[in-house]
């Protein structure tokens, strides 16, 4: 019973005793914060100052790289491997596209190696892909400009020699041309056609023959037929026997 007088004694007199201690006796310490009292001078961004900074120093967020056309072919051809033959490997996927591409370049060079080799055995006279009619009609205007000075004969030999039947036919109109027009029954211009020929001549089996002669050779040299040797034959003995009707 004594002590539990005393501890609640202890605990009555303690508000009493803190409550009795001066105010006075409380100090703050002026030197703990530090009071700034000189001026404030406002400092201004210089005008435009962005423009120094968009170098790529300043650059901090590095963007995707573009893909070009190529790279997103060789993902495209990856995947498709992977779907078609499971190829999972990309490094092999792309062996594989190295070596399809190698394989093309090299098909491609013998084609045109071929085909210049064969333009230059032809004696094509014009760009290897070009008609071989054309390139004749090229080469043979000048015959056409100059037709009373050029030996046909000599040149229909040759051409059946070679056994460029097309070039023989061609060689057999101008050659009635030129036998018409040295008899008279023509007069001989580049510019005409062949109706204009036919308009002028004034026998009936010469104008004949002319009109069949004609159908021949625009059939067989403008239409590029190839003749079989029957078929050239016909043809030859059909001019031959016009030019021995000429003279």
């Amino acid at each position: 019973m004594k002590k539990f007088v005393l501890i609640l004694l202890f605990f009555s007199i303690i508000p009493l005793w803190s409550q009795s201690t001066p105010a006075s006796k409380i100090t703050t310490d002026s030197t703990a914060v530090a009071i700034d009292t000189s001026d404030v001078v406002p400092v201004y961004f210089k005008e435009n100052f962005k423009e120094n900074y968009n170098g790529t120093a300043f650059k901090y967020e590095e963007a995707a790289p573009v893909k070009s056309i190529w790279e997103r072919f060789k993902e495209w051809f990856s995947e498709w491997l992977n779907r078609t033959f499971d190829v999972q490997d990309s490094a092999r996927a792309m062996t594989i596209l190295d070596y399809a591409i190698n394989t093309i370049a090299v098909l491609l060079i013998l084609v045109v190696i071929y085909l210049i080799v064969k333009a230059i055995l032809n004696k094509e006279g014009t760009w290897i892909f070009g008609s071989k009619s054309d390139a004749n009609l090229i080469r043979y205007d000048e015959i056409e400009k100059n037709l009373h000075l050029v030996d046909f004969e000599k040149l229909i030999k040759q051409s059946i020699q070679s056994g460029e039947h097309r070039l023989t036919i061609r060689y057999y109109y101008l050659f009635v041309l030129k036998k018409m027009s040295e008899k008279e029954l023509i007069e001989w211009d580049v510019e005409k056609t062949n109706s204009d020929y036919l308009y002028e001549i004034k026998s009936p089996q010469l104008k004949a023959n002319f009109e069949y002669l004609s159908y021949l050779y625009n059939y067989i040299w403008y239409g590029e037929f190839e003749l079989t040797a029957t078929e050239f034959e016909k043809a030859k003995k059909a001019f031959d026997t016009t030019i021995q009707s000429i003279y």
